[in-house]
């Protein structure tokens, strides 16, 4: 790389650095975390266990980007250092190149983790992919997502658990739930809502023709104990039934499956993963108050949309994504606009910069 193409870049990263770092204010989060530390030496502390673990969540959270910011720090460090170096020299080795695109990710993450700041941002997840109409085509898709986001948390190093997973006919999936746990789960994965589209020639079509499929991606925060979502007996109908699939082979000799209808909104949770009956009631009632909660947020939400003009719906049929597999490779956030060729990398969970630019976005909205 030659010097002046270089220099473009380290002067681009340092203005945008020295720009986030104008409103980072460290030294008032420092302040935050002491006092909070100081209500966990009260002797009290613990009387109240909710607001205990409220309290802890809130240090733990804090430290952790604290602790980014430092690391972030240090690797502009790195990059002056051999900047200074490049320039006495006017030659770029190929190490001053790497400390660069390093901190390039490094500040690239920086930036999306400043634009969650949002209540949820920081929260658990639940993430359900189902597919449309179309049978073993969306089924099939739908399961092409699910290890898409798999890949994607794996990478991001998010703890997995697999709520409810209903196989499809022949292949792929018809309903599938995951919990996802780690730090900023929903903030990130909230840019996935929506329906995605799928074009290609169908391994299944025996004469070779391209078929559209479309499956849909729900994204609910997990809720902490600071919010109070209450669900009376008579809202909800409880069926239990027989699961199906993998689980041992106790699984389909008790009704330990368990379905929660919510009888005022309609919506409908199941839960087949665990062979206890009790256990899967408790998994289905945190989902069903994750999508109670969400589905206010929303409301909100729409009103402050109306009040601004400004309406953005997820519904069926208006895709937020398209992967295309024919007649030629592309995928394209229908959102922000931005696409690329490399679709392989996509389905094999690289799908950072769909979600940076739909969160830095979503600023400029």
């Amino acid at each position: 790389m030659e010097f002046l193409l270089y220099k473009e870049k380290y002067d681009n990263l340092k203005n945008r650095y020295e720009q986030i770092c104008e409103y980072l204010k460290i030294s008032k989060i420092e302040d935050e975390i002491t006092l909070l530390k100081e209500k966990t030496l009260n002797q009290s502390f613990w009387s109240n266990k909710s607001e205990a673990s409220d309290i802890l969540k809130q240090i733990s959270k804090l430290e952790s980007n604290i602790n980014f910011y430092k690391s972030v720090s240090i690797k502009y460090e790195d990059l002056c250092l051999s900047y200074e170096l490049c320039q006495m020299n006017q030659i770029v080795e190929n190490e001053s190149i790497e400390i660069l695109n390093d901190f390039s990710k490094f500040l690239d993450q920086l930036e999306i983790k400043e634009t969650l700041n949002q209540k949820d941002d920081f929260k658990d997840a639940i993430i359900q992919i189902h597919p449309g109409a179309g049978g073993t085509e969306s089924q099939d898709w739908a399961s092409m997502l699910y290890r898409m986001y798999s890949k994607w948390m794996v990478n991001n190093n998010y703890s997995i658990k697999l709520v409810e997973h209903q196989p499809g006919d022949e292949t792929g999936i018809k309903d599938v739930v995951i919990e996802v746990k780690g730090e900023y789960a929903y903030g990130f994965l909230k840019s996935e809502m929506g329906v995605h589209r799928l074009v290609r020639i169908s391994p299944f079509d025996s004469n070779s023709r391209r078929h559209t499929s479309f499956a849909s991606v729900f994204v609910y925060p997990i809720l902490d104990n600071d919010i109070d979502i209450k669900i009376n007996d008579n809202e909800i109908r409880v069926d239990t039934y027989r699961a199906s699939g993998a689980g041992g082979q106790h699984v389909n000799k008790t009704d330990s499956a368990v379905r929660i209808t919510h009888l005022d909104t309609g919506i409908t949770v199941q839960c087949q993963n665990q062979r206890s009956q009790l256990k899967n009631k408790n998994t289905a009632l945190k989902i069903l108050k994750s999508k109670l909660y969400k589905v206010k947020l929303d409301e909100m939400n729409d009103d402050l949309n109306q009040k601004n003009s400004i309406k953005k719906d997820i519904a069926w049929g208006s895709q937020i994504r398209s992967y295309i597999f024919h007649p030629y490779n592309l995928v394209k956030d229908h959102r922000t606009k931005y696409e690329t060729s490399n679709i392989n990398s996509v389905m094999d969970g690289d799908i950072d910069n769909f979600m940076k630019h739909y969160l830095l976005n979503e600023i400029g909205d």
